[in-house]
């Protein structure tokens, strides 16, 4: 009797194990914050740098309230810049109105502009965008944006600073 009740003992806790998994994963730092990038600053560096939302977007991975940037709504021609470091991110003939409300891109404004990483924070896996200077987190990136490359980059405005042409 021991053998089949050892044998469901161990697939409850092999199951328990995987079901795990995903959140021990959004536990954990994003690839992002685990490499090394052009502008590294210590954590009482970045907090005296940005406003404190601008803190919790950027070096935690936060998400700002939907359709409460400014810069969704933003029309002119220029470059949306990180909010943490100033490198150009997105062009402004790239941003489009998502209807999600936040700021939306189909592309970034050059291929060394962004990086991304596996996110599993919510229990499945997503695509975030972050900063290729400093790593500060953006937002994410979707496959239902619209042509020429099918991509939403949807970004935090809070992570970005809008510099008119």
């Amino acid at each position: 009797m021991n053998g089949p009740i050892a044998s469901r003992r161990q697939l409850l806790v092999g199951l328990s194990a995987g079901a795990a998994i995903p959140v021990l994963a959004a536990c954990g730092s994003s690839p992002a914050e685990a490499r090394s990038f052009p502008i590294s600053l210590s954590e009482a560096e970045w907090r005296k740098r940005l406003t404190k939302d601008e803190y919790r977007i950027l070096r935690e991975a936060g998400t700002e309230r939907p359709y409460s940037s400014p810069l969704n709504s933003e029309k002119r021609s220029g470059t949306f810049v990180c909010a943490g470091c100033g490198n150009e991110l997105y062009s402004s003939r790239t941003k489009y109105d998502s209807k999600t409300g936040w700021p939306s891109f189909w592309a970034a404004i050059d291929k060394g502009a962004v990086g991304t990483s596996t996110d599993y924070k919510i229990g499945y896996p997503r695509t975030e965008v972050h900063c290729a200077d400093c790593g500060g987190h953006l937002g994410h990136i979707f496959s239902d944006g619209p042509k020429p490359t099918g991509q939403r980059h949807c970004i935090n405005g809070l992570a970005l600073d809008f510099r008119p042409a």
